[in-house]
């Protein structure tokens, strides 16, 4: 067995002394924790030396319940004492991948590896903790039976892969692993494909799905041919050396006759049927079509042939919500059992038009939610409990806005401006505000739960701003010139499968972002759990030609289409780099009539 090595120490002081996270003394409440932790490569290419994985380690500790994370510690820059109050609490420790600034999904030789341990902090007291970080990665390893070659010519090759990350695996990669890192909250699925051409020179194309994916387990499949059916049987089973649990599945083929639609290609306007047909009894290609309706009558589409024996046609118009029947006809006679299939949701924006509010409990500002009912918009005012920019100082960064408006009695007004010792930008999300941090920043909580799919973002936007006359910090990569770069208004719009445990959030809203530490930021264009974004930026300028009110769709662009998100955010600010605390302090955007449009 390989193993990388290292420790981390920390024990209590009890005389008046300089630590490196800044305390004297032992406070009542407080414990320390002694850790030792080391990674397991067995198995596995290492993806990196020891003095990599180490380089790259990190110490992420939440609290037990999951409400939030407390520390979090790069192994290069980890203090030598760190002092917790008396808590449970959840230790990670992440090697490789898992720390990586853009992580790779799916490879041949970048790992991911993670540890866990519970750990009781007790007040006055050491704790010694044992970590074992193990490969996280779901791990392939496919192989070509030799009756392949007797029924295929070269070139054939089988993909896989998980939320749209493949590898394409051909006769030269057969018996070599393959790494998928592991993300979300939702129990992930392999996704296959086996594409080939018969010795007949026929085209020949397979697809399935391998449920139930799990961490640090090593799928081996087996493609083969089988001689009495003419088709592919798989042979899949889960390989001990990593995980004790081993299973067996069969794909057998199906005789003519549908076969189901995966769940992620049932849309909530459209979606795809396939069948299977034997070309053996059925030679006619144009005599195959389908028919679907909701029982009253049938609609026939025609069926396309994508390779020898499978068959699919794509349904458009549907209705969100529906249940449809369908069946298989084959020169105007059903051929098998007939199916159903029921289309996707198609949930709308709460307030989308921003027309019910309430006072907030202050009584300062105004939330955009009726009194009494969820709070599904949040915005830098403030929350209950939680005090924000109203409260500091009386600044209202967010109101309604009777004057201005598209939809209704009003709009949603973004100000930004000077608080006092801060630029704060104006901004309106779906989440909650979690709480000043000092006078530096302050909480935001965004993600909402959230299960449709929808392709766009409607929304009607005024926005109005000047040459940017705060700059407190920037992108990397970005260049401002105080005085002479014109603000950025922005929306944005993210669907995902957010792991709370991960980003530190809630379960009602995943995402904590501390604006006092930009690695908290969450870029949804490259984040790994983010499964589609859309971004609508207005740069303002000398001719001011946005002070209008316009409809702008924002598309959705899914990364994948094999996931189901499980949250929603949606992020309007007035100053693009308000987390930086850089903007224009006469910035204004107005929103009004947000709607979701699903295709």
């Amino acid at each position: 067995m390989k193993q990388v090595l290292f420790y981390i120490l920390m024990v209590p002081v009890l005389t008046v002394m300089a630590v490196s996270c800044g305390k004297a003394s032992l406070d009542v409440g407080e414990g320390s924790l002694t850790l030792k932790a080391e990674v397991d490569t067995t198995g596995t290419r290492a993806g990196g030396s020891e003095e990599d994985l180490l380089n790259t380690a990190r110490i992420d500790i939440y609290y037990a319940d999951f409400s939030g994370l407390v520390r979090s510690y790069a192994y290069s820059e980890m203090p030598e004492s760190v002092w917790m109050p008396a808590e449970n609490y959840r230790v990670d420790f992440l090697a490789g991948e898992e720390t990586a600034e853009n992580p790779v999904p799916a490879s041949w030789d970048k790992i991911g590896y993670k540890g866990t341990a519970n750990v009781r902090i007790m007040a006055g007291k050491n704790t010694s903790v044992m970590l074992k970080a193990r490969i996280s990665d779901a791990v392939t390893n496919v192989s070509f039976a030799r009756s392949m070659t007797s029924h295929f010519k070269p070139g054939y090759s089988l993909t896989i892969g998980i939320d749209g990350n493949n590898l394409v695996y051909d006769a030269g990669r057969s018996g070599n692993k393959g790494y998928f890192l592991l993300t979300g909250t939702v129990e992930p699925s392999f996704n296959w494909t086996f594409e080939g051409t018969t010795i007949d020179g026929e085209p020949f194309v397979r697809s399935g799905v391998i449920s139930g994916i799990k961490s640090g387990m090593m799928y081996m499949i087996t493609v083969g041919y089988d001689l009495n059916v003419g088709d592919l049987s798989f042979n899949l089973s889960v390989d001990p050396s990593i995980t004790q649990r081993t299973s067996l599945i069969v794909f057998e083929p199906a005789s003519s006759g549908l076969t189901p639609t995966p769940g992620y290609e049932i849309w909530a306007r459209h979606t795809t049927l396939y069948a299977d047909v034997d070309e053996s009894i059925y030679r006619d290609p144009s005599a195959v079509e389908f028919e679907y309706g909701t029982g009253e009558g049938w609609t026939k589409v025609p069926a396309e042939r994508v390779s020898a024996g499978q068959y699919a046609a794509v349904l458009n118009g549907l209705t969100p919500s529906q249940t449809y029947n369908y069946r298989l006809m084959i020169a105007g006679v059903q051929v098998g059992n007939a199916m159903t299939i029921t289309t996707a949701g198609a949930p709308g924006i709460p307030n989308g038009s921003f027309e019910e509010t309430s006072r907030s409990a202050s009584g300062k500002y105004t939330e955009f939610y009726a009194a009494g009912s969820f709070p599904w918009w949040g915005s830098g005012n403030g929350s209950t409990g939680n005090s924000g920019s109203a409260d500091f100082g009386g600044f209202i960064i967010c109101q309604p806005d009777t004057g201005e408006k598209v939809d209704g009695s009003q709009s949603a007004c973004l100000v930004s401006r000077w608080a006092l010792v801060k630029f704060a930008a104006g901004n309106l999300f779906s989440g909650y505000f979690g709480g000043l941090v000092g006078t530096k920043g302050g909480k935001v909580y965004f993600g909402r739960p959230f299960t449709g799919r929808p392709s766009a973002l409607k929304v009607y936007v005024k926005y109005s701003a000047g040459k940017i006359d705060h700059v407190d910090g920037k992108p990397a990569g970005v260049t401002i010139t105080e005085g002479k770069t014109y603000d950025t208004g922005r929306i944005q719009i993210a669907l995902g499968n957010w792991d709370y445990r991960s980003y530190g959030g809630t379960q009602e809203c995943p995402i904590l972002v501390n604006t006092t530490e930009p690695s908290s930021f969450v870029d949804y264009s490259t984040d790994r759990s983010t499964v589609a974004f859309g971004d609508l930026q207005l740069q303002s300028d000398a001719s001011d030609r946005y002070n209008t009110w316009a409809e702008y769709t924002i598309p959705i662009n899914y990364r994948n289409t094999a996931s189901m998100p499980s949250y929603i955010v949606i992020s309007c600010a007035a100053s693009m780099y308000g987390d930086y605390f850089t903007g224009c302090s006469s910035s204004r955007m107005w929103v009004d009539k947000m709607e979701l449009i699903y295709e």
